[in-house]
């Protein structure tokens, strides 16, 4: 497979992020404290929007303003370094490839809403009665995905390079 195909699948994670996040924020409206209105889904999974301003677990998200122009500007270089290195991989590397086509897809689906609102729009929440996991998104589910592809393919690689000495 060429690599175009690979920017392909980070491009399609980028629509499905940005058009899931566009619907939920048309569908709900914003969880503020006081008032967040839900859609429940399962006991344990609902559907609410909530902006994040911060980076993962909502780190920084009270840091005054300076850490939009910090996670866009990092978001962008890390999505230029992974953008680069999927284009130079070798067809060999599929797992790997993959990997950074879901990571790439992710960041720059985060990096569009920072760059444009100041903030990332998530709206998947788990929970067990009163104890929640941190809400996330489309973008959040591809680059854990790609990181769990890209943790996989180092064991592998591990393997590979054990056996071959």
């Amino acid at each position: 497979m060429t690599v175009w195909y690979y920017f392909a699948i980070s491009a399609v994670l980028l629509v499905v992020d940005q058009l899931t996040k566009n619907h939920m924020s048309d569908l709900l409206p914003l969880c503020v404290p006081g008032y967040c209105q839900s859609i429940e889904i399962l006991p344990v999974f609902k559907l609410t929007v909530l902006h994040n301003t911060g980076a993962a677990f909502s780190f920084l998200a009270d840091a005054g303003g300076w850490q939009r122009i910090f996670l866009v500007v990092v978001s962008l270089g890390v999505s230029l370094f992974i953008g680069g290195w999927l284009y130079r991989i070798c067809r060999e590397q599929l797992l790997l490839a993959y990997a950074l086509a879901f990571i790439l897809g992710g960041a720059l689906g985060n990096l569009i809403d920072r760059a444009l609102q100041g903030y990332v729009v998530d709206f998947l929440v788990f929970h067990y009665e009163t104890y929640y996991f941190p809400a996330f998104n489309i973008a959040d589910t591809a680059i854990s995905i790609g990181a769990g592809l890209l943790i996989i393919d180092m064991f592998r690689q591990g393997k590979r390079t054990h056996t071959n000495e």
